[in-house]
């Protein structure tokens, strides 16, 4: 607990340090404290939250797709199966959706990208669900390639999701030229979208024992992005707390702080309560892993009485395979004792009925 506290001490006031890029094949440095007005003031950021009904929802990827470019690219988008799957999320109240984009999606026809991304947010809008982007990502698969995806490892957990930009792009500042214009792009073309709820910038930075090393990308995204002044607040989510630097810099220009936990409810108390000393609106991006004891039902509840978004992992099971966990995969597929990640099945019945009445009833449905 003092760890704790000592890191969000340091981490709350870096209130912006936006740098300038980064040399390649440097050392990040420590990010120094420094006020910056473009981080909406804490009244504006409460407001803000105050505007909206308590946010509920998933992480959202059609069952269809094993990543996030089989859900982008123009061969695989399939708005049928979201149209399905969103309205099994609306028929429980959920009314918020944490969505990866992929830079190479964009790069390889970047007209074609946003129309997919237009019409999905049509579809979700439709079903009166708001929508997280999320950016970048340092989970899982270092090397994305276009094109044709690979089938799921039978039973294991996001045998196929992909990094982004991943391996070496997201430490190496040369190419960071051909990930400025994707990010200002989107953002231009989306920046006063109300479909759009909030813009994620960076996903887990540091993961996959990447550490400091993404640190110099996550200062870009936030100075891309306050370049095109979106309406909605920015935010990249604190996951890692002995990462510092990093959860200095992403609190520090985050106008909504936002963060990750799979654990049981006492240390999650004790993380919102912590959190709570920035001011700002808290919402949590991810949490709910059945066997480590992040459950609905007791994880959602807390959540609500905090007055902090809810956004579990996982909404079908699909070819991600998140019903697995992450580090005991079974390689005859079959199931799980008990699933690690979503909420339905696949023919869109719940996984546990009594969860979905659960959550039913926090939704005020």
């Amino acid at each position: 607990m003092k760890k704790l506290l000592l890191l969000l001490w340091l981490a709350l006031p870096a209130a912006g340090a936006l740098a300038q890029p980064a040399k390649p094949k440097t050392a990040a440095r420590p990010v120094a404290p420094a006020a910056s007005a473009k981080v909406w003031p804490v009244a504006k950021a409460q407001a803000w939250y105050r505007a909206h009904p308590w946010m509920s929802g998933a992480n959202f990827i059609p069952s269809t797709a094993i990543n996030q470019l089989e859900m982008w690219q123009a061969g695989t988008f399939d708005p049928a199966t979201i149209d399905r799957e969103l309205g099994w999320a609306e028929g429980i109240g959920f009314n918020t959706m944490r969505v990866f984009l992929h830079s190479l999606a964009w790069q390889q026809d970047p007209v074609g990208f946003k129309k997919r991304v237009n019409q999905y947010l049509a579809v979700a809008d439709k079903h009166h669900i708001q929508t997280i982007f999320v950016f970048f990502d340092d989970c899982w698969n270092p090397t994305p390639q276009p094109g044709l995806q690979p089938a799921p490892k039978t039973g294991v957990h996001n045998s196929g999701w992909v990094q982004d930009p991943g391996e070496p792009n997201s430490r190496d500042s040369l190419t960071f030229s051909k990930l400025k214009p994707y990010v200002q792009d989107v953002l231009r073309t989306f920046r006063a979208d109300q479909r759009v709820l909030l813009w994620d910038l960076y996903n887990e930075p540091g993961n996959s024992k990447k550490l400091t090393a993404s640190l110099p990308l996550v200062r870009n995204v936030f100075a891309w992005a306050r370049e095109v002044k979106p309406e909605q607040p920015l935010t990249s989510g604190i996951w890692a707390w002995d990462f510092t630097a990093l959860n200095a810099l992403q609190v520090g220009n985050s106008d909504i702080v936002t963060y990750h936990d799979y654990e049981e409810e006492p240390w999650h108390l004790r993380v919102i309560q912590m959190l709570k000393t920035s001011g700002r609106p808290l919402i949590c991006t991810e949490y709910m892993a059945r066997t480590r004891n992040s459950r609905f039902a007791n994880i959602m509840p807390l959540l609500k009485r905090e007055n902090v978004g809810a956004i579990n992992w996982g909404l079908v099971d699909g070819k991600t395979n998140t019903k697995y966990a992450w580090d005991t995969p079974l390689a005859d597929g079959s199931e799980p004792k008990e699933w690690f990640h979503e909420v339905f099945r696949r023919d869109g019945t719940p996984y546990k009925p009594e969860e979905v009445e659960l959550i039913r009833k926090l939704n005020d449905r």
